[in-house]
């Protein structure tokens, strides 16, 4: 039986590393630097400036690189999980949907109804409405008469 040796720390987890060092460089360039510069200015008595992102300098040529670079690495990641190779394999399940697991619902299965304090009470839907009525008994007006339907322009 082969022992696999431990590998270094930082071979393991350069993915999650990359990820938040992103993250912390878009937080401070979008968010901490510009209220850090305001204020310098302000305490400076020196006319105020916006604050120009250093990470959307160069055509924001950082942000593709770094969505190149973890875009690479996720990819990578998934094809060693599902060719077995990676070092500390979680297994990924894909869930299977069968006729069997699966129940469908007809319109006699009880449904959740409101009752009594906004409670559901289980009953068939439409128990008391009876059939639908028929497309001629739908357009016929009581009495028997059909509608009359008015004849615009012709």
């Amino acid at each position: 039986m082969e022992v696999k040796k431990d590998e270094d720390w930082m071979q393991k987890k350069w993915r999650p590393a990359m990820g938040w060092m992103y993250m912390l460089i878009c937080l401070l360039d979008m968010a901490i630097f510009p209220v850090l510069w305001s204020l310098l200015q302000v305490f400076t008595k020196q006319p105020v400036t916006q604050w120009s992102p250093l990470t959307l300098q160069g055509a924001g040529l950082f942000h593709l690189a770094m969505c190149a670079v973890l875009g690479i690495a996720a990819w990578g990641r998934t094809q060693e999980k599902v060719a077995g190779t990676a070092s500390n394999i979680t297994p990924i399940s894909q869930p299977s949907l069968s006729a069997s697991s699966y129940k469908f619902q007809s319109f006699e299965d009880p449904v959740p109804a409101a009752g009594p304090f906004g409670a559901p009470s289980f009953s068939p839907p439409f128990a008391a409405a009876g059939p639908a009525p028929s497309l001629e008994a739908a357009i016929t007006a009581p009495g028997g008469r059909r509608p009359v339907t008015p004849n615009f322009g012709s």
